[in-house]
């Protein structure tokens, strides 16, 4: 064991002794972990409303698996490749230990994380709950035609090839984090830049829904996705001032510019909704908020309150102009997961390279070992840091996604039919439906089940020949 040497997302990596329990560090980083989780529900209502009706068990679905499979694999070997210290320091700046946290975990438990006094299991579990909703993230750009196995399958192969390095490279003491210093406090490279690209390598490749841009595709349920976007920002406070794991006046720092720069970035995206279309919509303030917790994200550790406020700003407003590129270049990203969650990445990120702060975080240069932001002194050298931390998890998870992707698409396990697609992916693929109008007594489609061919005889017309005239409408 070494000693410690990175301080990472404000943590110190397990390279230290033994260190007591501290309880209240402890205490902190469970109640994090559990809100963390709870932001992947969150996500699958504002998902789910965000989606056409047809589609929204499946869209919800998807983000709901992730919780199974993420989980168990991030206890067999993710935690291991992306926080184990490797022998090798060549590897390791690549990838971490294939055997120090892999499997039965027998190691995690007499470890401290670090000089933290918080145990390895706990720390195990809060990052969990990052790998979770990082690969549960690209699943928004991909809704009403993509294979629920084919879904599996890519989770679970980007999730191996490209999260556990990625969280390696900024976190766990590789390249980008200890090697070029680039700063990301809570996810906003490893998390949501990552997932964005992803997402946009995958809808390439993907191809349009049916009937897009031209047919209606309007959120089936609005006030779902205010109710996902406030567990997500109520879960976010676990996820950005959780992310410093003990707790101290950094802790108070991220909390605070949570808060603020999500109320900004609201204010600013029904602000353009309001000048450009001449009316603010929930939807648009729930859209807002998701995108100032994006942006924050990275910097939250990092930067003063008024910073914040206006990294919101800027958040909100270029989101809110952002989404509509997709119609501009073609391609379908159907609930905006490049527009939000890819540009408010990068907003974040870069921001640090101009505001970034010792008098927050005196890790930054202290143990960190990087620069403060251009507007403290620091010069240009911090922003060219972020940038090259950007854009190499843009382009490596990109590809790796498009060519995942590919692999499905040439097995014919990436697209559903066209006729599953205007059913209903939700009918097609799990044989339910969100919404069940059929009346509970006499005559009528048999509901769910029926509707997917399922122990119910078919409808017939006037002359008794089989109907085939309904359809599962969004």
């Amino acid at each position: 064991m070494k000693p410690p040497r990175s301080r990472v997302r404000g943590h110190l990596n397990p390279r230290g002794g033994s260190v007591e329990i501290d309880t209240g560090n402890t205490a902190w980083l469970l109640l994090s972990s559990a809100l963390v989780l709870l932001m992947t529900p969150g996500l699958a209502l504002f998902y789910g409303g965000l989606n056409r009706s047809k589609g929204a068990l499946n869209m919800m679905m998807m983000s709901f698996s992730c919780i199974g499979i993420i989980s168990v694999l991030w206890a067999l070997y993710g935690f291991s490749l992306s926080f184990g210290a490797n022998d090798s320091e060549g590897l390791n700046k690549f990838l971490g230990s294939f055997t120090q946290y892999a499997g039965t975990g027998t190691s995690w438990l007499p470890d401290m994380w670090g000089e933290t006094g918080i145990p390895v299991y706990v720390f195990m579990a809060f990052q969990m709950m990052f790998a979770i909703i990082t690969v549960a993230l690209i699943s928004g750009a991909l809704s009403d035609r993509l294979k629920f196995g084919g879904w599996v399958i890519f989770s679970v192969a980007w999730f191996t090839l490209v999260y556990v390095p990625v969280a390696h490279w900024v976190w766990g003491g590789g390249w980008i984090g200890a090697g070029v210093k680039a700063l990301d406090f809570a996810g906003g490279t490893a998390v949501h830049i990552n997932a964005g690209a992803a997402a946009l390598g995958v809808a390439l490749v993907l191809g349009k829904r049916k009937g897009w841009p031209k047919e209606n595709m309007r959120p089936h349920n609005v006030p779902f996705v205010a109710l996902g976007a406030g567990l997500l920002w109520f879960g976010w406070f676990g996820f950005n001032a959780g992310s410093e794991l003990t707790v101290d006046g950094t802790t108070a720092v991220a909390f605070v510019n949570t808060q603020l720069a999500t109320a900004a970035a609201l204010v600013a995206w029904c602000a353009v909704e309001w000048i450009r279309d001449g009316k603010p919509t929930l939807v648009g303030a729930s859209s807002g908020a998701v995108a100032g917790l994006v942006a924050i994200t990275p910097a939250c550790g990092f930067i003063a309150p008024m910073p914040a406020v206006l990294l919101g700003l800027i958040a909100g407003a270029v989101c809110a102009l952002a989404v509509g590129l997709k119609y501009k270049l073609g391609y379908d990203d159907s609930l905006d997961v490049v527009g939000v969650h890819f540009v408010g990445g990068w907003i974040g990120s870069l921001f640090i390279g101009f505001f970034a702060t010792t008098s927050v975080n005196s890790a930054i240069t202290d143990v960190l070992g990087a620069n403060e932001g251009l507007f403290y002194g620091g010069g240009a050298t911090q922003l060219g840091r972020q940038f090259i931390g950007s854009f190499a998890v843009t382009i490596y998870s990109m590809l790796i996604a498009a060519v995942i992707a590919f692999i499905l698409k040439a097995v014919k396990l990436l697209r559903v039919s066209e006729e599953a697609e205007i059913g209903g992916i939700d009918i097609s693929d799990h044989g339910e439906t969100a919404y069940e109008f059929t009346p509970a007594a006499g005559s009528g489609g048999g509901g769910a089940f029926a509707m997917a061919g399922i122990g119910a005889g078919k409808a017939v017309d006037a002359d008794g020949k089989a109907d085939t005239s309904q359809k599962v409408a969004g």
